[in-house]
């Protein structure tokens, strides 16, 4: 039996994890091993290590590293914390591969130990680019730490070979929330209304908005735009928190000020949870904000997102995104053009760049007939197209077919 350890971190990724989990833990050859850290066990996020095991999962290990603060040199410090305390994980667990997701700081933590202990990686949604973050150039490291990608379209795909690593080991399996839109059954429209304490109206909302950690931009200026834009919108309002990176407390101070002073049309929650999230995302008339669900889960809900500023700058986009500046007046002109009865009747049309689900099947089938390497991972080389190459680079490999993989 292989020991296959996934690695959970907050709300965002379970929610992208859990059926990758379920399909490890059902495998006739791999023995699931689950670490919660992070966001997970905290409970001023939500204490969201309850969500796993409510779902069944059994958590082997926590890693404890969040500091009380989200500067950054508490990120910093927690990030130590996290490479310490996934170092004695692993000595305990003695996995045979660890299962990776995305790209946050307690992730590279989780990453840098295995990588030290020699244990191979298996990352999902690599090859993507979010400009407005550092959590692209994390994602990218963690890239190159694994020895399995298991991408979400197929230009990332190719961005993670052209990035070095063996064709034969990276897979576009599509988006990982999606399953979550084919298997969970969502909540009807009164008990979800019950749920969140907020009737949702004739026109509503769901607001997200993380730090920009890359831009050089100021976190609460943008939040002061983006509550002054929805001060103008004339729609119920429900909140999802922020996450733990820099200056993320200071948004869910704005944010929760905000809420008392709209009592009755808006509420605010730490963790939705992923079966309530999904039921908000079908029933609101659009999401705001800058989370990655904007531009994966709620194409596939046929629901239309407005993402603000520059954090998901480089993902691919469905028709039924509209991007705008973290300025008032740009997101209450781009939230007038998402509630316009002309994009609401295009919503129904929109293609999904991330897919249409299944990524966790065939992850967990790639995951089932792979063997541990018996020698050292490769750098794979391919032939840079005329344009970029340096005049007189040789031409010693050919171009890989990079594209034989439909999409899913």
């Amino acid at each position: 039996m292989k020991k296959v350890c996934v690695v959970t971190g907050s709300r965002a990724d379970y929610g992208l994890l859990r059926w990758v989990m379920q399909g490890l833990a059902d495998s006739p050859v791999c023995r699931l091993q689950v670490v919660a850290t992070g966001m997970h066990l905290s409970p001023e996020f939500g204490s969201t290590w309850g969500a796993i095991e409510a779902d069944g999962f059994t958590i082997d290990w926590r890693v404890e590293m969040l500091l009380g603060s989200d500067t950054a040199v508490a990120v910093s410090k927690s990030m130590g914390l996290g490479l310490a305390g996934f170092a004695d994980a692993y000595a305990h667990l003695a996995p045979d591969l660890v299962v990776l997701l995305g790209d946050r700081f307690e992730i590279l933590a989780a990453a840098s130990a295995a990588l030290v202990a020699g244990i191979p990686i298996a990352h999902l949604h690599g090859g993507e680019v979010t400009k407005g973050a550092y959590d692209d150039s994390i994602r990218h490291a963690i890239t190159k730490m694994a020895h399995l990608h298991f991408t979400a379209a197929e230009p990332y795909r190719k961005r993670v070979i052209q990035m070095g690593e063996a064709p034969e080991y990276v897979w576009n399996v599509g988006g990982f929330g999606l399953d979550n839109v084919l298997k969970l059954e969502p909540m009807s429209r009164d008990e979800l209304e019950e749920s969140l304490g907020l009737d949702l109206g004739a026109r509503s909302l769901m607001v997200t908005f993380h730090p920009e950690t890359a831009s050089g931009a100021a976190p609460t200026q943008q939040m002061q735009e983006l509550l002054a834009a929805l001060e103008q919108i004339d729609a119920q309002l429900i909140f999802t928190m922020p996450n733990a990176d820099n200056e993320g407390r200071a948004l869910f101070t704005m944010i929760e000020a905000f809420v008392v002073a709209n009592p009755g049309r808006a509420c605010m929650h730490t963790s939705l949870g992923q079966r309530r999230y999904l039921s908000a995302l079908g029933e609101v008339d659009g999401v705001v904000g800058n989370s990655s669900s904007g531009l994966i889960e709620a194409p596939a809900m046929g629901t239309g997102t407005v993402n603000i500023g520059t954090r998901q700058d480089g993902r691919l986009r469905a028709a039924s995104v509209i991007d705008c500046p973290a300025e008032r007046e740009a997101i209450a002109t781009a939230i007038a053009r998402l509630f316009s009865p002309e994009f609401q009747a295009g919503l129904a049309e929109v293609v999904n760049p991330y897919g249409t689900g299944g990524a966790a099947a065939r992850t967990v089938a790639a995951i089932e007939a792979w063997s541990p390497p018996d020698a050292a991972k490769r750098f794979f080389d391919w032939d840079l197209p005329a344009k970029v190459r340096a005049p007189d680079a040789p031409r010693t490999h050919p171009t890989p077919n990079v594209g034989s993989e439909s999409e899913p």
